[in-house]
């Protein structure tokens, strides 16, 4: 569904993904982990346009979409919940969830789509008429993949959904993404929270400074001993 070839991408002199190879089959969950500044985030951000490339192809139902305008990547069906969740603060949920149709023309479309998030997310109809800035981190997360399911993406690019999050909300986002897969919704997951992502994906690769060092089935690499002892060592000890 998805190939990424010889990924280069610069910021300026950094050179912060250097020859990024993966791909993702159809109604796969595959997360990236690795260290902080290993290039994840880049390499979601080059995959929905917002950054360019340097080098190197990423092929879409077959279709090159490499430097695409980040709206036409939305329109053909890919969509980014950045990481920190970024809603709009100073507007309602209700608001926040329409700007996601954006490439919507179909209002009763929109508002079938609504009521599914609702049903979805039943803490979202109760603060429908709040502000976004006023929800707990919890749920702006939920608020921030509801907004990006709107666009009836193909693909979701999860980047750190689990951040600063309690883990009773961590546990109901990582069973939300499963429940968008087995809802026929492709996911790139990057997340710090390795255990969690490798127990629910079907494939990962590791990124360290900015290249694929390892890859695999999940449950493999969650058996790595090199994942452990980089990723896993805390949730292993308290195991």
């Amino acid at each position: 569904m998805l190939k990424v070839t010889d990924l280069h991408v610069h910021y300026g002199a950094i050179h912060a993904l250097k020859g990024v190879s993966f791909n993702l089959q159809e109604g796969e969950i595959v997360t990236l982990i690795g260290a902080n500044g290993a290039g994840k985030s880049t390499l979601l951000n080059t995959i929905s346009g917002i950054l360019p490339a340097t080098q190197g192809q990423v092929t879409y139902l077959d279709e090159d979409i490499t430097n695409s305008p980040a709206p036409k990547i939305v329109r053909m069906g890919i969509v980014q919940v950045p990481e920190g969740r970024k809603i709009f603060p100073a507007m309602t949920v209700m608001e926040n969830l329409e700007m996601g149709a954006f490439t919507v023309t179909d209002r009763a479309l929109i508002n079938e789509n609504i009521a599914l998030m609702f049903k979805k997310f039943p803490i979202l109809e109760k603060r429908y008429k709040q502000l976004g800035g006023t929800l707990s981190g919890g749920e702006q997360q939920m608020l921030a993949i509801a907004r990006g399911l709107m666009a009836n993406p193909k693909l979701i690019l999860l980047d750190e959904p689990s951040m600063g999050l309690s883990p009773i909300f961590v546990e109901q986002i990582f069973d939300t993404i499963q429940d968008i897969n087995q809802n026929g919704v492709n996911v790139i997951l990057v997340e710090q929270n390795a255990q969690m992502a490798l127990s629910i994906a079907h494939r990962a690769y590791v990124l360290e400074t900015g290249k694929i060092v390892l890859e695999g089935e999940a449950q493999e690499v969650l058996q790595n001993p090199s994942v452990i002892e980089a990723y896993l060592g805390i949730a292993q000890e308290e195991a």
